[in-house]
């Protein structure tokens, strides 16, 4: 028994394969944003340019606090494991981007924090976040754009 091209359909356009499509897209704009910012510093310009940063990188710069934040929380605000946002920190502490330090409030631990590098970069981050978010009400209309906003969050609580 064949089945008719239509009725499997739903299987490439399903809410769930459209955000990801979405953010997927969304956030391949940012990076390419980033890349031509000019107060983004050379060396990390250049790694968005190539490619080299990517959309998982992109969760410390979501999620680490402006004031530091410990490997652990990091990771649960990422919804990822420990051992998979510590190899994204190693590599954008490599990068210039974060650097570890002492946590003031338990000696044991270890603080990630922005570098003065890593908080230019957080600053490009919001300009291209902003420019996309314009780009996509541009695309979309102010109206559809606002609706598709107010939607996600409540669908995200």
């Amino acid at each position: 028994m064949t089945t008719a091209p239509h009725e499997d359909d739903w299987r490439q356009t399903h809410l769930g394969r459209l955000l990801g499509h979405a953010m997927r897209r969304f956030d391949e704009r940012v990076l390419t944003l980033m890349a031509h910012d000019i107060e983004v510093p050379l060396a990390l310009s250049n790694l968005a340019a190539r490619q080299q940063v990517s959309a998982a990188h992109i969760h410390i710069t979501r999620h680490l606090a402006r004031n530091g934040s410990r490997l652990t929380e990091l990771a649960d605000r990422a919804g990822m494991s420990k051992q998979a946002m510590g190899m994204l920190v190693d590599q954008c502490e490599a990068w210039g981007i974060v650097t570890r330090g002492p946590d003031p409030l338990d000696a044991r631990a270890r603080r990630v924090m922005f570098t003065t590098d890593g908080l230019a970069w957080l600053d490009a981050f919001r300009r291209a976040v902003a420019q996309a978010e314009q780009e996509f009400r541009a695309s979309v209309g102010d109206e559809v754009a606002t609706v598709v906003m107010i939607g996600l969050e409540a669908y995200a609580t």
